[in-house]
Formats: structure tokens, C-alpha cells, sequence
């Protein structure tokens, strides 16, 4: 399968908004009028990437990819990654390793010291994929959900 990984845009949103639907099924699919509001304040934020992996012209997967200025590590900025997500159909075939790599390339362009991510625990198959590209778990992560 050919697979290309370029920025979203605009037009990508209901593509969007089904993968997310993937990631999170229970969560409550946003009204059209906020889910736009939502994807222009993404687009212009600084620093902030969300690629996507399309085949034959359907968009089959999508990495947030935010890059933050830091004041330690020479200054050098640090990249969060989150909503890994690949349509189930198209999962083991390559396209979220392009989506990572290409994560990865935006991340040493931008002179990042490092990569981090969080997944849930419960995600084994998910670490195993993480690790194979060169994650490590070397710390503890914590979270605090406000509602």
C-alpha cells in the first residue's frame, strides 16, 4: 500500500473527526460549527503539525505532532505527540510507522531534544508498536482530567 503523509488541512476535518472517533468511541461526536472553530485554532498555533497518511486519495490515519519552546536542554524545544490513530482497517500495514517517522523528521527539523508520548496502560499492543521505533519508557507520566 502506497502511503503519503503531508499536513492536514481544513478539508480533512470529517476524515479527521472519524479516526478520533476510533481512538475514543464514547466520547460525543463535536457539533460541525464547533469542530471547525476547534480545527482553525489547531492550524494556527504555533508550532503545532497534524499530519496525516492518505491512501488512494482516503485519509487512513493522523499524529498531532506539538512543538514547545523550552528553556533548558540549550534551549533546544521538545515535541508532544498525541491521537496516533490509524483507521482499524489499515492497521499493521505501515501507516502509522510513516505517520511516527514523519513525526520524527518534523521533530529533528525543528531542533527538538526529544519526543514524548503517553498512551494508556492498557494499550500493550500500542507500546509494543512505540518501542519497535525507538521509544523507551523511562519515566512515569500522570494525568489530571478537569471534568
Amino acid at each position: 500500500m502506497t502511503v503519503t503523509i503531508r499536513p492536514a488541512h481544513e478539508g480533512d476535518l470529517p476524515a479527521l473527526l472519524g479516526l478520533y472517533a476510533e481512538l475514543h468511541p464514547s466520547d460525543p461526536a463535536p457539533d460541525p460549527h464547533t469542530a471547525l472553530e476547534t480545527w482553525r485554532a489547531i492550524e494556527t498555533q504555533a508550532g503545532r503539525t497534524v499530519l496525516v497518511a492518505e491512501s488512494r486519495g482516503l485519509v487512513v490515519g493522523t499524529v498531532d505532532c506539538t512543538t514547545l519552546p523550552n528553556l533548558t536542554r540549550g534551549t533546544r524545544p521538545f515535541m508532544l505527540v498525541e491521537n496516533v490513530v490509524v483507521l482499524a482497517a489499515h492497521r499493521r500495514s505501515g501507516v502509522g510507522r510513516a505517520l511516527l517517522e514523519a513525526a520524527h523528521t518534523l521533530a529533528r527539523q525543528t531542533r527538538c531534544y526529544k519526543m514524548q508520548l503517553l498512551s494508556r496502560s492498557s494499550r500493550k499492543a500500542a507500546h509494543a508498536f512505540y518501542e519497535s521505533l525507538g521509544f523507551r519508557t523511562i519515566a512515569q507520566g500522570y494525568r489530571l482530567y478537569l471534568d
